[in-house]
């Protein structure tokens, strides 16, 4: 039996080492491509760093080379023109509370219209009406809404949390509802024979299973509302409540920009968001890869 045994593992090891051995290729196209967005994606980062520390005289001279002796100062000179606690604080709190109340309602939204749509015809076309307002453009309503608000007296910062929600609705709504599809209702069915109403189906069955989309919707909000500059231009009326987009436009004059400042303004303002996906990529690839596997 011992000898059947090494007969038998010998002749497996043999017919092992036989086997054809692929060798990994190198796609050189696609390690291409991928190089050169990176550099597409880095090299306008560069350039932003070497402005924010070069004087006035080196940013105008054009040169991308390193500055011969960086100015940190000019970060202290951009935080003491915009105020940048006080505009942080104030992105910080509009992005916070957008984001938030636009996933809980628009899932919500998204849920109500994806499980009625092919049962009531109303259902379905409040769908489409909510993906048509993606083509309106928003120069068109900027106007009326913003004469509109300051008759409401929501030129403030709740009032731009609320349209935020609002604009974000027809998008996110086009995001949930697709993946809503992709749920099986037998989830629900079986919740509803356990004695759940909607509202706990939702909260306890559906509402876990969305976290790669509550992911993704998230990202789209986060960077939107931090980087939006043309809503809070025609909403906020008052100063102490401008976000970090409207107060670097102090760097902007009739003829001149001090590009030193304004770009170390911009690098402050890029590091809360890039903080806080560095942090948070871990929850959202796992909830990418958690919602792939279900």
């Amino acid at each position: 039996m011992s000898q059947t045994q090494v007969r038998t593992t010998a002749e497996v090891m043999a017919e092992e080492q036989e086997k054809p051995r692929y060798r990994r290729q190198i796609n050189w196209w696609l390690t291409a491509l991928i190089a050169f967005v990176s550099l597409s994606i880095l090299f306008p980062l560069y350039i932003t760093i070497i402005t924010a520390l070069k004087t006035p005289a080196e940013t105008a001279s054009g040169s991308l080379a390193l500055p011969s002796n960086p100015q940190w100062g000019n970060f202290s000179k951009a935080i003491e023109l915009t105020n940048f606690p006080r505009a942080l604080f104030s992105s910080l709190l509009i992005t916070v509370f957008a984001v938030g109340l636009t996933i809980l309602t628009n899932s919500m939204v998204a849920y109500a219209i994806a499980r009625n749509m092919d049962s009531r015809g109303v259902f379905k076309g409040l769908y489409y009406y909510f993906i048509s307002a993606l083509f309106v453009p928003f120069a068109i309503v900027m106007l009326p809404i913003a004469k509109e608000t300051a008759m409401l007296g929501l030129d403030n910062r709740l009032g731009l949390i609320f349209l935020y929600i609002i604009f974000g609705l027809s998008l996110n709504i086009f995001i949930y509802v697709g993946y809503l599809k992709s749920i099986p209702k037998e989830l629900e069915e079986a919740a509803v024979i356990d004695g759940a109403g909607v509202w706990t189906t939702f909260w306890q069955v559906i509402f876990p299973l969305l976290r790669p989309i509550n992911a993704t919707v998230g990202i789209i909000m986060c960077v939107w509302v931090w980087n939006d500059f043309m809503l809070p231009l025609v909403m906020l009326s008052d100063r102490d409540t401008f976000t970090l987009p409207l107060v670097q436009y102090v760097f902007q004059s009739q003829f001149t920009t001090d590009y030193s400042l304004a770009f170390a303004s911009y690098l402050m303002a890029l590091t809360p968001l890039l903080l806080v996906y560095i942090f948070s990529q871990r929850w959202v690839i796992g909830g990418v890869t958690r919602g792939a596997g279900k």
